[in-house]
């Protein structure tokens, strides 16, 4: 006799909108590592394929606008969306693609769910992975539509011109980041080496909250970025207020640098193996 399959409940399901990486280090296999870890279904709409490993990128490939599209709202109109992040976008036609996509379906800040806006625009070797229109549509097309964004103090400069050498001048960063338009904005520190602890700042236009955390000694960082986006995403897919997702999100990254690793001849990925248990058994 067969036996009944049960089964499990469907879980809350999240979308990476975000190039593949090939070293596996960060990108949509950061984003599905990291939906994985967090209980969230991860699905995905690929932007461009790098070629790349831990010494850096040396090749991208961009997928065709209308494909990605058509990967955003096939996934959204059959299994559903709760929340869905950006990663690496490449060029302007497909942001105006992922924006018209997102309208359609209910993604974005008026819409029935949450997005993250990651506007990454450069590896962390200082590869570019934008062409040079790409920042004029993050601040048209995507900015506005944004739950949340999320850049880095180098994407920061790009966007605005505040090149932030202080802490207290973050507060700059999220005024005039806020000011394109998203609902929250949270403004990264990692890069700011000079200050002993993490402190990003969140803004909602009125009020400043101010998230510390511990920097640790480490040059595997690979992933980051797309690590805290994606543990955001997976919080506010599960229904948490967006306040208490930046917060989980900080604390999952925090743990992911704390127990990163070396890969290959470069730099390293931090580490959501630490949400696996068990792992000799396998």
């Amino acid at each position: 006799m067969t036996e009944q399959h049960a089964g499990a409940p469907t879980p809350p399901r999240a979308l990476t909108i975000a190039g593949s990486d090939s070293g596996g280090g960060a990108g949509l296999q950061a984003d599905l590592r990291t939906f994985l870890g967090c209980g969230v279904h991860g699905m995905t709409a690929i932007t461009a394929i790098t070629v790349q490993n831990s010494l850096g990128v040396t090749g991208i490939v961009e997928i065709p606008p209308e494909t990605v599209a058509a990967q955003i709202e096939v996934v959204a109109t059959d299994i559903g969306v709760q929340a869905a992040k950006t990663g690496m976008l490449a060029n302007a036609e497909i942001i105006t693609a992922i924006a018209k996509a997102c309208d359609t379906v209910g993604i974005g800040r008026d819409g029935r769910s949450p997005f993250v806006v990651d506007p990454v625009a450069a590896s962390m070797h200082g590869d570019p992975l934008l062409r040079d229109n790409a920042l004029e549509a993050f601040k048209r097309e995507l900015f506005p539509r944004a739950t949340l964004v999320t850049p880095n103090l180098d994407e920061v400069r790009l966007l605005t011109g505040i090149d932030v050498k202080h802490r207290d001048e973050l507060r700059d960063a999220a005024v005039a980041m806020h000011a394109y338009g998203p609902q929250w904005t949270l403004i990264k520190s990692g890069h700011l080496s000079s200050d002993p602890q993490c402190v990003d700042l969140l803004y909602d236009g009125k009020t400043f909250l101010e998230l510390p955390g511990p920097r640790y000694d480490t040059v595997h960082t690979h992933g980051g970025g797309d690590t805290l986006a994606s543990a955001i995403t997976s919080a506010l897919a599960k229904g948490w207020d967006l306040v208490e997702a930046v917060r989980f999100g900080k604390r999952y990254v925090r743990e992911a640098v704390r127990q990163s690793y070396p890969l290959g001849g470069g730099v390293g990925p931090v580490s959501g193996m630490w949400r696996i248990r068990d792992l000799d058994e396998v």
